[in-house]
């Protein structure tokens, strides 16, 4: 049982912001393992659990509120690229951002204001209304801890394709 739980642990600290279901997936653990051990993990406080647009992420203690919601986006392909666009060239408008990226200008706004809710960009209150990173040093740190995982590139590509086949 301990073994079990080190291991978890260690993967936390090691992948900060994994979700439960890759959690589970990448050490070949079932369900119920992985919530007994969580539950016990998150009550002597060896991991933060933080609930990020309908997922539980899982954090070293370390990580602040702030960053602990940043880091469960920049495990999503397109909220990351949307950061990691603002981070290398600065504030731009949403509609440049969806043409840039790809993306239908619904799914440009829906991560923008999940980002703006977040604490992760601020939009300008003038118009034409420009988006940028909140705290571009605490940012750029921050993207070189995370990459999106696998399943979540997947759903998000999914995404992308209904997102042409409605405009």
């Amino acid at each position: 049982m301990a073994a079990t739980r080190e291991r978890i642990r260690r993967y936390v600290h090691e992948t900060p912001g994994v979700h439960f279901n890759r959690l589970g997936r990448d050490l070949d653990l079932a369900t119920g393992q992985v919530q007994y051990h969580l539950r016990r993990l998150t009550r002597s406080e060896a991991v933060v659990a933080e609930s990020v647009g309908g997922r539980t992420h899982y954090f070293p203690p370390e990580y602040d509120p702030w960053e602990r919601r940043l880091v469960a986006y920049l495990r999503r392909e397109t909220t990351r690229a949307i950061l990691v666009r603002l981070h290398a060239n600065g504030p731009a408008r949403p509609v440049d951002l969806a043409e840039e990226l790809d993306v239908a200008r619904s799914t440009v706004a829906y991560h923008v204001s999940n980002l703006d809710d977040a604490g992760a960009v601020v939009r300008s209150p003038d118009e034409p209304m420009r988006v940028s990173l909140a705290e571009p040093d605490r940012t750029a740190e921050l993207l070189d801890t995370v990459s999106p995982s696998l399943p979540d590139r997947v759903v998000d590509r999914f995404v992308r394709t209904v997102d042409r086949l409605f405009e």
